[in-house]
């Protein structure tokens, strides 16, 4: 029998590891692009599965936060599927994951990878979150003066419980299953969190009639070769609120010195409408969110 076994990956299983993922969809494959990083990642742990000492499966576990699991990267060569290498690479995860303290772990997919959905579902993972990559461009400056109403201003630490009791009576919040999107990673909406972003000017608020009316959590990063500001969570009172903000995180671009904004949506149809109406562009693929509790 071939021996099988799951262990953590090694620098000398690259070449083997890219050997089997250069198809994995039509474009190829991004594990070239971090591999070196998840390699050395100090808070998860890179996996392979190797048959008689050859890698040909792969997966990853980042730690978000003390308590939070990310599973991902999950990777079998063709030759070796249907032998139970995801299922292994799997588990070796969550225990891994548990061992750190991991309370919940959470992963991701396309809506279409019906293998995958299955597979997760069968693990007992729920879905928990919905959403669809929208990106944007910087507004074009206009001469059209826009209220102080239709802008968004920075969250300080003296808004944190009026942010609080927004979320807890938002409509957005359950339906996006309390997650904030970063790096094709969801986050847990907590006070800690709230409190980090705050401390990072990255939560901008829409105040109207003297009442915060929504807001949104936005960080600048570095993807895809280029400068963004991506937003992983918007909420309004109304629709209104919601396009006022997107369209004011638009206008910021410039005075940021960032290319685009890159959104993760919630997939709700008047969100999406709005941002449609707003010049965001989405590209045609929903993601959901899975989760599964690890005590």
């Amino acid at each position: 029998m071939p021996e099988r076994e799951i262990r953590p990956a090694r620098p000398e299983d690259r070449d083997a590891v890219l050997a089997f993922c250069t198809n994995t969809w039509e474009w190829g494959d991004y594990i070239d692009r971090v591999w070196d990083d998840w390699l050395h990642y100090p808070d998860g742990r890179l996996f392979v599965a190797t048959i008689d000492e050859r890698p040909v499966g792969l997966s990853r576990l980042r730690m978000l936060s003390s308590t939070e699991a990310w599973l991902e990267g999950v990777r079998v060569d063709p030759e070796y599927r249907h032998r139970g290498l995801a299922i292994a690479l799997n588990q070796a995860m969550l225990l891994d994951a548990m061992r750190r303290g991991a309370t919940l772990a959470r992963l991701m997919t396309d809506t279409n990878n019906t293998n995958a959905i299955g597979f997760f579902e069968h693990r007992h993972m729920r879905k928990v979150g919905v959403f669809a990559p929208y990106t944007a461009p910087p507004l074009i400056a206009s001469s059209q003066k826009r209220s102080v109403q239709e802008k968004t201003q920075l969250a300080t630490p003296d808004d944190l419980d009026e942010i609080i009791d927004y979320l807890n009576v938002s409509n957005v919040f359950p339906a996006v299953g309390g997650l904030y999107y970063v790096g094709w990673a969801a986050y847990s909406i907590t006070a800690e969190l709230l409190e980090a972003k705050i401390a990072n000017q990255s939560i901008y608020l829409l105040r109207r009639w003297d009442r915060l009316d929504g807001l949104a959590i936005a960080e600048p990063r570095e993807e895809y070769g280029g400068k963004c500001l991506s937003l992983g969570y918007i909420d309004g009172t109304a629709i209104e609120a919601i396009s006022l903000i997107a369209y004011d995180l638009r206008r910021r671009l410039p005075e940021l010195g960032l290319d685009v904004v890159r959104a993760y949506v919630p997939d709700l149809v008047l969100v999406r409408d709005v941002l449609n109406g707003i010049e965001y562009s989405w590209n045609g693929f929903v993601f959901y969110t899975y989760e599964r509790s690890l005590v």
